[in-house]
């Protein structure tokens, strides 16, 4: 559901070729599957609609069990029905839907326990933190309560679920039983953030959004490492989408400032079906920061820090490469924003218009 600024597609294209032709080189394309899901159980948050949804269908047709999440019973009732008829075993594929709250405190765990019960008292095997929204403005402009209930959904939201499956899949076992050597050697559980390319190049206009976004970056580069520390075995991915043409985009466009649009212009919108089918595909590779799209990807490499890498050599390669595009991309992007800000002055003279239009 983000906009981002206009790159020079020349240079990003030169450099995804070079990492195209350098990921065939290192049979990148040829890893199994490590994510299947056919048997498998799988909760969505923010699943109603947008990406979430897209998820959980095409999930259903790989032959997932699916349950979904959000606050509209009515919605999800709709989603459960489009996963029925996606099913690719409908006479044993099981699907739900659990209505909640994810910016409410306390929420995951009582949610989690009614999955659970769903699933057979079984654990889920994957659980996709889709949930989120965005109202973009100016930071200084707006009462803080705007960001904290922004913070509240799209960071507390899956850090909450994030707290209550890792402390199930991961307890400590009983004090008569003894820990299995091959316990990281069995069929991994998989947790799936979603972030937003905003945590690697912040936009004016999305001050209230892009703290939460980023701080959800941070706490899955630390649980990465910390599941590490334990027996059972749990991969970390974070999905990083840019703009979708969800009904959440449609949402997000009413208040977003006039600036914003200049520094975004000529930004691609994908489609929730294809951000989901590319997610979908960086988690059956393996990645554990997964971009979905071509500017997604050059703005990883430029940023990566600390985090796991997907590939080293590519990643390595374009991480040397991304400076380069910057230094005519940044001069660009700060010289609308000044020139912005001479035409039309102070944003408190003018912000509320741009609500309004």
């Amino acid at each position: 559901m983000d906009h981002l600024p206009s790159f020079s597609w020349t240079n990003i294209a030169i450099a995804l070729v070079l990492a195209v032709i350098s990921s065939l080189a290192m049979g990148a394309f040829l890893s199994k599957n490590h994510m299947p899901v056919d048997g498998k159980t799988v909760l969505i948050t923010g699943a109603s609609e947008g990406m979430g949804r897209s998820a959980a269908l095409q999930l259903a047709a790989k032959g997932a069990n699916v349950a979904v999440v959000s606050r509209s019973a009515d919605k999800l009732a709709a989603v459960v029905a489009e996963c029925e008829a996606a099913a690719l075993h409908p006479g044993s594929q099981r699907f739900g839907f659990f209505t909640a709250d994810v910016s409410k405190p306390d929420y995951a765990a009582p949610l989690l326990a009614d999955v659970v019960a769903w699933n057979g008292g079984r654990p889920v095997d994957i659980v996709w933190c889709a949930a989120g929204m965005s109202t973009p403005d100016f930071w200084l402009e707006v009462p803080l309560s705007k960001s904290r209930s922004q913070m509240d959904v799209n960071y507390w939201g899956a850090a909450e679920m994030a707290h209550a499956v890792l402390r199930q899949w991961l307890a400590a076992p009983s004090t008569t039983s003894t820990p299995s050597s091959s316990d990281k050697e069995q069929q991994p559980k998989h947790l799936v953030f979603t972030s937003s390319v905003l945590a690697f190049f912040p936009v004016v206009g999305y001050g209230p959004y892009t703290p939460a976004k980023s701080a959800l970056r941070g706490l899955a580069d630390t649980l990465v490492q910390e599941v590490e520390a334990y027996p059972g075995n749990v991969k970390v991915h974070v999905v990083y989408p840019g703009s979708i043409s969800s009904p959440g985009f449609e949402r997000e466009n009413k208040t977003k400032p006039a600036v914003t649009r200049v520094i975004e212009d000529g930004d691609p919108v994908q489609t929730p079906d294809a951000v989901a089918a590319s997610a979908i595909a960086g988690l059956e590779k393996g990645h554990y920061a997964i971009t979905v799209a071509l500017l997604g990807h050059f703005l990883r490499w430029g940023v990566q820090g600390g985090s796991p890498r997907n590939t080293w050599f590519v990643d390595t390669i374009m991480a040397c490469l991304a400076p380069i595009v910057w230094i005519f991309a940044l001069p660009d992007v700060y010289s609308k924003i000044r020139k912005h800000a001479k035409e039309h002055g102070h944003p408190a003279t003018y912000w509320n218009k741009d609500i309004a239009n």
